[in-house]
């Protein structure tokens, strides 16, 4: 291939700087060989003055003038580079040209007159993009200031110009800066149409690797990776074919055709799985064992591996559940409304004004109706919760049966529909308290102590276990989602507090964790070297303070905020309550506070002075063991004992 490139030096005048400049590049030619190997082959044609023309323009190509004026030889007959650009204006210059040769090569003993000595830089410079300067060009002084090339101000964007360089230099070949999307090479292509077949394959190939980018990205945005990989790695699931196969495939035993040996091994491994199953059950029942070991002679027997409780019933025992207007039995009665702030006067109760009775063995816990207080909620040693109407007739309303044991707590939710009591028998139940219905049944296979709903959602509850450990339940799906394990002995209580962002629990091992809601690490640890378990915590209706039912026969304040510290000056004592979890309860407006003991009293303090103001013979045959503070009436505390009797003080 041939280069033809014209150059303007100037007139004949200029001879002399002619002569100077060709001998300047003969030494530069002598002493930079390197350089002479870029060079393209020189045409030089003796032509008038007036058909020179500079680059780009449409030179002059008449056999007559070249024939007239002078001769053309070529000089260093080198192979072209790859990458030098052909200049041509038109197909019919390269038919005029190949056909000036013959004539040209006729005046080889005319002189010859170079009027056209290109400089590399033209040789290499680009039709489009930067300007490529000559590598071995040991003039430039931008190489000392550590600057590859010459600066040039063009619309280029670096980033891209600095891959297409690099894949220049790995695969020699990358794209070109135009519109198209083409693609330049350093390797000599023999046509026009091994050009393009080269570029489409190409193209395919950059079409298919952006293909699989994209799928790599999609996994990688995917909300979650692992589950991609379980679908669609090599453990995920069959493909479609692969079941059409596992469907249409039809076993010896379906068919009939099993083989002796086939039968061995099926009824061999039957026998396997049925023992892997008794062993997997004494596992459990073995730590279970060893989980309970300490308190194993205080607890009920263990379930075993297929047992489910019991059936639950229920028994209305009201007149009707639905009155004249429709309303249910559970809603208020008229003129009672509910007192959220208890700010109404408060005064220390007096005398017994009326009993309840209807459990076949002791009374375990009481609590109030949220808000109005006018239903009455008592869990029984029977394994019975009852309901009691505190205004009427005063009587039992509804009996709900569905614990084997004796029911150790029970708790409203936020507006009283819904209950659950957690019992002996190890399992926790939700009920409907209109109804009377089962909601829901809950188990981890240990003993539930004290149970609480989250006061922010009805669908989450609390509870304290015989394993140490405080667990989180959700109420519609039955599973644990959290579990708070610090303690080294059962949990007896748990009370929220700041606003049920924290919560505190107390234990046997006679330590009070503070922990952060739904974080299974405590925040903060209350024990001192005298300090007694606290098996019963209370808060205060001001939110500041929580009182605790200390073992040594006092009860004791602590803050139930900022540092939780003990407020030794607040100490109500007088009470005998060691080995009993006798319940704390607070009048509404906060200046009197209650607790039965264990021989059977009630005992009534002065908040603000920790004097005691009542005492009464309470219960017989056992302690007091709950003790409650109506809501909404200024003077009305009932309390429970293991006499089976329910008292109403006033």
């Amino acid at each position: 291939m041939d280069l033809i490139a014209a150059a303007d030096y100037g007139s004949s005048s200029d001879s002399s700087s002619e002569e100077e400049e060709s001998t300047d590049r003969t030494n530069e030619k002598d002493e930079n060989p390197r350089r002479n190997r870029h060079n393209a082959i020189t045409i030089a044609a003796a032509v008038d003055e007036e058909n020179v023309n500079p680059i780009g323009s449409n030179h002059s190509t008449n056999p007559e003038t070249l024939t007239k004026t002078g001769t053309v030889r070529a000089i260093n007959p080198t192979p072209m580079p790859s990458y030098a650009l052909i200049l041509r204006d038109s197909v019919e210059q390269d038919k005029q040209e190949q056909e000036s040769l013959p004539l040209v090569q006729g005046h080889q003993k005319q002189q010859l007159v170079l009027t056209n000595n290109p400089l590399k830089s033209v040789l290499y410079r680009p039709v489009q993009g930067p300007v490529c300067e000559d590598p071995y060009d040991s003039g430039r002084t931008d190489l000392a200031k550590g600057v590859a090339g010459r600066r040039t101000a063009v619309h280029f964007d670096e980033f891209a110009f600095a891959r297409e360089r690099i894949a220049m230099e790995k695969n020699g070949e990358a794209r070109a800066p135009d519109a198209d999307g083409s693609f330049v090479s350093s390797v000599a292509i023999d046509s026009q149409e091994d050009f393009l077949i080269k570029n489409a394959g190409r193209k395919r190939k950059l079409e298919i690797l952006e293909a699989e980018r994209k799928e790599k990205v999609k996994l990688l945005e995917s909300e979650d990776p692992d589950e991609d990989e379980a679908n669609y790695g090599i453990w995920g699931p069959p493909s479609k074919a692969e079941k059409e196969w596992e469907e249409d495939l039809v076993t010896d035993a379906q068919a009939g055709t099993m083989t002796e040996k086939q039968v061995e091994e099926r009824d061999y491994r039957d026998e396997m799985l049925r023992r892997r199953g008794e062993r997997e059950g004494k596992e459990a029942e073995q730590f279970d064992r060893l989980v309970e070991r300490k308190v194993s002679h205080l607890l009920p027997p263990r379930l075993k591996e297929d047992q489910e409780a019991i059936e639950p019933t229920t028994k209305f025992h009201g007149r009707e559940e639905t009155d004249y207007r429709g309303r249910s039995w559970i809603e208020a009665p008229p003129g009672v409304k509910p007192d959220w702030d208890g700010d109404h006067d408060c005064y220390a109760p007096k005398k017994c004004v009326h009993k309840f009775t209807g459990h076949n063995k002791g009374v375990q816990r009481l609590r109030f109706f949220p808000g109005t207080g006018h239903l009455l909620l008592s869990a029984g040693l029977d394994g019975k919760c009852k309901i009691w109407s505190m205004y009427g007739t005063r009587q039992c309303m509804r009996t709900y049966i569905g614990h084997s044991a004796a029911v150790r707590d029970i708790q409203f939710n936020n507006d009283g529909t819904k209950f659950l009591s957690a019992s002996f028998d190890r399992y926790i139940r939700l009920w409907d308290t209109e109804s009377g219905e089962v909601l829901n049944t809950f188990s981890n296979r240990r003993v539930p102590y004290v149970i609480k709903f989250y006061p922010k959602d009805d669908n989450l509850f609390v509870t304290g276990m015989s394993d140490n450990k405080v667990v989180t339940f959700d109420a519609t799906t039955g599973k644990i989602t959290q579990e708070y394990d610090h303690h080294l002995a059962p949990v007896n209580t748990i009370t929220f507090c700041e606003d049920a962002t924290k919560m505190v629990t107390s234990s046997d091992d006679k330590k009070v964790l503070v922990w952060e809601w739904d974080i299974g690490v405590p925040i903060k640890y209350i024990s001192e070297p005298g300090m007694y378990s606290m098996p019963v915590i209370a808060k205060h209706p001001s939110d500041r303070f929580w009182a605790g039912q200390s073992l040594d026969n006092q009860i004791v304040v602590y803050q139930a905020g900022d540092r939780f510290a003990q407020q030794r000056k607040k100490r109500f004592s007088g009470h005998s309550i060691a080995g009993y979890a006798c319940d704390i309860a607070f009048s509404p407006n906060g200046k009197f506070i209650a607790s039965g003991d264990g021989n059977g009293k009630l005992f009534v303090w002065d908040w603000k002075t920790s004097k005691n103001t009542r005492r009464f013979k309470a219960h017989d045959k056992g302690p007091a063991i709950g003790c409650v503070w109506s809501p909404i009436e200024p003077s009305m505390v009932v309390t429970c004992g293991w006499d089976a009797v329910i008292k109403i003080w006033e």
